[in-house]
């Protein structure tokens, strides 16, 4: 499991990351957005690779609020889904971020994906609202 800030991450690890988001996000979802925004910089990378380094499963987190009680995650992706990866990767953030001294975590869940997180603790704290032409919902998970 590649666990890193940004500055840690090799340019062949960043060129990995940004080609599976924008194979899921871009290609697969048909969304039409800059994917690389300044959070990237700000962020805790979690990914799982295979063995010619190809990432597998990838999901960023990073700081919610100035008081540091809370992070969310995002661009949560596996490739192959089904198969558990995507939420060992989630697990791995939560522990990641319980151990750090967060209290909550949370994470825009495009609405299809809302069971998928419930069955990782998180629950639904908001309506649906559209996020890149997608129905989305706020999710929290207590920590």
């Amino acid at each position: 499991m590649l666990i890193k800030r940004f500055d840690e991450l090799s340019g062949r690890e960043v060129y990995e990351i940004l080609k599976v988001r924008s194979a899921v996000f871009m290609m697969e979802q048909n969304i039409h957005y800059l994917d690389m925004d300044d959070v990237d910089y700000r962020s805790v990378h979690f990914a799982e690779a295979d063995d010619a380094g190809h990432v597998t499963a990838y999901l960023r987190m990073y700081e919610e609020d100035e008081d540091r009680t809370s992070v969310r995650i995002g661009r949560v992706l596996a490739m192959e889904r089904g198969h558990g990866s995507g939420r060992k990767l989630v697990e791995c953030a939560v522990g990641y971020a319980a151990e750090k001294g967060y209290r909550r975590i949370g994470c825009d869940a495009q609405k299809q994906t809302v069971p998928f997180y419930e069955k990782c603790g998180f629950r639904s704290v908001s309506e649906e609202f559209m996020e890149a032409g997608i129905p989305h919902v706020r999710m929290q998970r207590a920590l």
